[in-house]
């Protein structure tokens, strides 16, 4: 296993230091027992929103991002976008009520000898007062009109650097990372002509704006556990007698009633749900189908709220006249999948790459004589988010770059896998229990459902 660094030293610490005016102070994991009913909690007010989420932005920018630029070594950090051509990074920076970028904007973060971080704005604004607005420092020749535009940005921008000289500067270029690659090309050019001689000084550094995104704040937890509790609960809704009438509810019925269920609590959601059946005789049907008494559903259902995102991939069954729970097959599948789930958490070492926890949770899974393929990603400010990948659905043997990338203590992952057996009840016929649930890695690299997993069939009767 590799060591662990100097920044997962900082991020042990990271869980004991609440903010002083959050809303949403940390939290010790909690476990929600099955027993207890899961229930929906609407958003707060978009106001008490707003000020949540800016407590988040402050402690991200106190607290993470000078300890990522000590760690990889980053003197000058240079975000530059025009307005709907915003850098990924953009909307980990800003604040809530921060919708794009205004016309030109220009972040510079600057590493300071004790270890603290100028954060200056070129257009853009203050976002909240996170940023200071830069004006220049030497005498104007004109008016100053408080609005940067064209050629005296890019004045102003040299004269900043020029002031701090800094030995590096960080640009987002990378040719693997999205979350690393949001200088578009041309942007790019005019930057680099800013730059001047100091181009010379300018680095890649994909880890920095990767890790920014990637990294948690626990305080971020007790909102997310309750969004993850309200997917419980709109699911189990979803995959029960209140929506699903056998022999007439289709799955495009589902479909479209999730989203509208969580529409009205102030939800959204980042991709159209799935909703699909396995049928004895007829496989898995993908497509609007009318759901049957002994259908095996599946559900894929992301919401987004408050800027956090949450992947569930869920299983409910169809009880036939006269059963009470789903046949002992099926049963055993979802077992199966529950193992999966447990391997996989138990390698998700910090300090491993994703295909070292891919390899070795694979080979344990096959010495235990189940067949499954996993392809868990992380998630946080977006669905597929920010860190490695282990696994994809079709990339068993490792992927290459995104899977190489090593795991960190205070970031969220979708544990999604699936595992696949045959059926007895259904003369043999395979199935695949598919499931997707978030887990985080707390501050000290210890492994926690964000609300619970799924252990029993949803069951319509």
């Amino acid at each position: 296993m590799k060591s662990v660094s100097p920044l997962s030293a900082f991020l042990f610490t990271l869980a004991f230091f609440a903010l002083p005016h959050g809303p949403a102070q940390a939290q010790p994991p909690i476990s929600v027992p099955a027993s207890i009913p899961a229930h929906v909690h609407p958003l707060p007010s978009l106001r008490d929103q707003a000020v949540e989420q800016q407590a988040w932005l402050e402690a991200r920018l106190d607290r993470v991002l000078p300890a990522l630029m000590s760690e990889y070594g980053v003197d000058m950090w240079i975000l530059s976008m025009r307005e709907y051509a915003e850098d990924p990074v953009f909307w980990s920076i800003t604040s809530p009520t921060s919708f794009a970028a205004r016309r030109r904007s220009i972040y510079v973060f600057t590493r300071q000898p004790d270890g603290s971080v100028e954060r200056l704005a070129l257009g853009g604004g203050s976002q909240g007062d996170v940023f200071e607005a830069y004006r220049s420092t030497r005498p104007a020749p004109t008016q100053d009109t408080g609005e940067l535009v064209g050629d005296e940005q890019w004045q102003l921008l040299r004269e900043l650097i020029e002031d701090r000289d800094p030995a590096n500067i960080a640009l987002n270029i990378d040719p693997d990372w999205a979350f690393s690659d949001g200088l578009h090309a041309g942007e790019r050019d005019v930057l680099e002509e800013a730059l001047g001689p100091y181009l010379d000084r300018v680095v890649r550094e994909p880890r920095l704006a990767l890790n920014y995104i990637a990294l948690r704040l626990p305080e971020m937890m007790p909102r997310y556990r309750q969004i993850m509790e309200t997917v419980h609960a709109v699911i189990s809704e979803a995959f029960s007698s209140a929506v699903i009438t056998p022999g007439e509810t289709t799955t495009e019925d589902v479909i479209w009633w999730l989203r509208q269920r969580v529409q009205g609590l102030g939800y959204q959601v980042w991709f159209q749900p799935s909703v699909d059946v396995t049928r004895q005789g007829g496989g898995r049907i993908s497509g609007a189908t009318v759901i049957q008494p002994g259908d095996l559903l599946w559900t894929d259902f992301g919401v987004v709220a408050m800027n956090l995102h949450t992947d569930t991939q869920h299983l409910g069954y169809v009880l036939k006249p006269g059963e009470t729970e789903a046949p002992a097959g099926l049963q055993a599948c979802l077992a199966d999948s529950n193992r999966m789930q447990e391997l996989l958490l138990e390698e998700m070492e910090p300090g491993r790459t994703g295909n070292e926890i891919l390899a070795s949770t694979l080979a344990r899974i096959s010495a235990e004589g189940i067949t499954g393929t996993v392809y868990t990603h992380p998630i946080g400010d977006h669905g597929h988010g920010a860190g490695p990948l282990i696994g994809r659905w079709d990339g068993q043997e490792g992927v290459p770059v995104r899977g190489d990338a090593v795991l960190l203590p205070s970031t969220w992952h979708s544990i999604e896998l699936q595992a696949t057996r045959a059926i007895p009840e259904w003369g043999g016929e395979l199935a695949n229990c598919r499931q997707e649930e978030e887990a985080y890695l707390d501050a000290d690299g210890q492994r926690h459902w964000v609300f619970r997993r799924q252990e029993a069939f949803h069951l319509v009767r």
